[in-house]
């Protein structure tokens, strides 16, 4: 990409689809010859996409592999990163999710070598066969160093700790309350893994032996997720490790596949939620934040599995404590990613608000008594 952004003043017509984007993306802060289509948008691109320089386009995480082989979402050229070759195969490393099937699905494939690319077992490996040209090239892979979690953060993480029970598998994003969850699930006995991404928290808890999937009912004795992000530490623990399976999302994102595994509990975040429990994720008004992602692929698959629990957790407050994230209704233009019928609890560091087989009514009660206490009175009137 580096290459093709120094020659943007020769291209035209040119669109770089991308599920997630870590750094500078040069090419998506001005016009020019290469349009950058995000699938889940970061916050290296949300300026351009608030500008109408760049596109956003909402899919779930598990439709993504089907589009790119359907032809809905057609794909010239792939340029993917894998590791050194073995044995006339390499892996994709760290990054399952949607590069397999863009691998298959592009009319023209150039993979970078990088001896810095951990091996990673399960769906991971392709046969060289599978590219077109092959450039090796040795350098660091992005790392999202955890940050401190806030006191917001920890008491959410309380919270939601309460909710997981001994034997269950739990699917978390990446962040200060996904990282404050796992800080509270070292008394837990026997968890499992099947998440969409993998993070140092969950790193030491597997470490410890509190996640050892043995009492999972799909994929008992490891850990499945699509694509891991965090430190080099991570990486190299991944690297070679049977005790992770790296899967495309069109399989660990598969609601039907996470329906059948019991004890599912799914932890998602959200930038609001209304009094009915609709949850707003990837928007506010007319601006847009992030992306649709996994979230509803897996708050439909755990809210039915046996024993399994959806649960979107979120500081009460946003901008210093000035707005609550707890609405009476959500802003005109703003999308609902997953609807108030798939929700099971809402988690803020005031309590948990059980919304399953709620009235509309008694909805509003329950989470007006999580929303900050500054706001209560004038949800309630």
């Amino acid at each position: 990409m580096s290459a093709l952004c120094e020659r943007s003043g020769e291209l035209s017509d040119v669109e770089a689809v991308h599920l997630l984007t870590l750094g500078r993306t040069p090419y998506a802060e001005k016009a020019g010859g290469i349009r950058h289509n995000a699938l889940f948008i970061g916050a290296n691109v949300r300026g351009a996409v608030g500008a109408g320089l760049a596109d956003y386009t909402p899919c779930f995480l598990s439709e993504v592999p089907g589009m790119f082989r359907s032809g809905r979402m057609p794909l010239d050229a792939a340029l993917v990163m894998v590791s050194s070759p073995r044995r006339g195969r390499v892996s994709l490393g760290v990054a399952v999710d949607v590069v397999k099937a863009a691998v298959g699905a592009a009319a023209y494939v150039v993979a970078q070598v990088n001896p810095r690319m951990p091996w990673t077992r399960g769906e991971s490996t392709l046969p060289l066969s599978d590219f077109d040209a092959l450039v090796e090239r040795s350098e660091e892979l992005c790392e999202l160093p955890a940050g401190e979690p806030s006191a917001a953060a920890l008491w959410i993480g309380r919270y939601v700790a309460s909710l997981v029970d001994d034997g269950a598998t739990l699917q978390l994003g990446i962040g200060a309350i996904p990282d404050a969850v796992l800080s509270r699930l070292g008394g837990k006995k026997d968890l499992g893994l099947h998440t969409e991404m993998f993070s140092d928290g969950a790193l030491a808890l597997m470490d410890s032996g509190v996640i050892n999937n043995r009492r999972k009912t799909v994929d008992p004795g490891v850990a499945v997720t699509s694509f891991c992000l965090g430190s080099r530490r991570l990486y190299d623990a991944v690297h070679d490790d049977p005790r992770f399976a790296f899967r495309p999302t069109e399989r660990v994102n598969d609601p039907f596949v996470i329906a059948a595994q019991d004890r599912m509990v799914a932890v998602n975040s959200a930038l609001a939620v209304d009094l009915t429990g609709q949850v707003a994720a990837d928007s506010l008004g007319h601006s847009f934040y992030s992306g649709v992602g996994g979230q509803v692929d897996f708050m439909r698959g755990a809210s039915r599995s046996k024993g399994g629990r959806a649960v979107i957790a979120l500081p009460s407050t946003a901008k210093g404590g000035a707005v609550s994230r707890i609405s009476l209704a959500l802003d005109p233009g703003t999308g609902v990613v997953t609807t108030r019928a798939d929700v099971d609890f809402v988690v803020t560091e005031y309590g948990i608000a059980a919304l399953k087989g709620r009235t509309i009514r008694e909805r509003a009660l329950a989470l007006i008594q999580v929303a900050h206490p500054s706001f209560r009175d004038g949800l309630a009137a």
